[in-house]
C-alpha cells in the first residue's frame, strides 16, 4: 500500500498532479479491494466525485491546514514593522477561511450521505453557496450564538479571508464582523467548540445512514 501513503516528493515533481489526484487514488484503492479494473485516464463519473469519503477527507485536509496556520506565527520579515501586525491579522483571517471551507465541505458531505448522489444532485443548485448558517440548519440544537459564529465564518469564506475589501456597495460588511463578535462575545474557544460540534455530527449521520440500509 506504499502508493497510498503521503509522498511530498511527488508534490515537488508535480504539484498540480499530486494535489488533484485524490479521486483517482481512491478509485485505485477501490479497484484493488473489489478486483475491478480501473482506467486512470477515464473521466470520473458524478458518483466518483460525489463520494462522501472524498468530501470528508477534503474537510479533514482543510481542518489540518487551518490548524497548521493557527499554530504558526510568521515574522513577516519581508514587510516593514508597521505593517507586520496587519499581515498577522490577515494571516489569521486566512485560517478562519479554511475553517469555514472545512465546515462547508463537511456539511455537504453529510448531505451526500443522507441523500445519496442522485438526491444531492437534485438539490445541488440550492446548496451551491458558502452560507454556513444556512447549510447547517439540519444540525440539531444550534443556538443563536452558534449560528452567529457560522455567519461570521461565512464572511471569511466569501471575502475576509482573501481580501481586505468586501466589494463596492458592501463596505458595511467590513464592520459587521466586529458587531457580531462583540454582541455574542465570540472567543477562539467558542469557535473551536462549534467546529467540533458540527464535525462530530458527521459520525451520527454516517451511523444513521448505515442503519437505514
Amino acid at each position: 500500500m506504499e502508493n497510498f501513503e503521503p509522498n511530498r516528493e511527488w508534490f515537488v515533481k508535480d504539484p498540480f498532479g499530486y494535489s488533484a489526484k485524490g479521486t483517482m487514488q481512491w478509485k485505485m484503492f477501490e479497484s484493488i479491494v473489489t478486483d475491478v479494473n480501473f482506467d486512470p485516464f477515464s473521466t470520473p463519473k458524478a458518483e466518483d466525485l460525489k463520494n462522501p469519503i472524498l468530501w470528508l477527507a477534503q474537510s479533514e485536509a482543510l481542518t489540518q491546514a487551518a490548524i497548521t496556520l493557527i499554530h504558526t506565527k510568521p515574522e513577516f520579515k519581508n514587510m516593514p514593522p508597521e505593517v507586520r501586525g496587519v499581515c498577522d491579522s490577515q494571516f489569521c483571517a486566512a485560517s478562519l477561511m479554511l475553517i469555514g471551507y472545512s465546515l462547508e465541505v463537511s456539511l455537504k458531505a453529510m448531505m451526500l450521505v443522507q441523500k445519496g448522489t442522485e438526491g444531492y444532485s437534485e438539490i445541488e443548485k440550492e446548496v451551491r453557496h458558502h452560507r454556513l448558517h444556512d447549510l447547517a440548519k439540519f444540525i440539531p440544537n444550534l443556538n443563536k450564538k452558534e449560528s452567529a459564529i457560522l455567519r461570521g465564518l461565512t464572511s471569511f469564506v466569501y471575502w475576509a479571508g482573501r481580501y481586505p475589501d468586501p466589494g463596492s456597495g458592501r463596505e458595511k460588511e467590513a464592520v459587521d464582523i466586529f458587531g457580531l463578535s462583540e454582541k455574542y462575545q465570540i472567543s477562539a474557544k467558542c469557535l473551536f467548540d462549534l467546529t467540533a460540534k458540527v464535525q462530530s455530527y458527521a459520525s451520527s449521520v454516517v451511523e444513521k445512514s448505515q442503519l437505514t440500509r
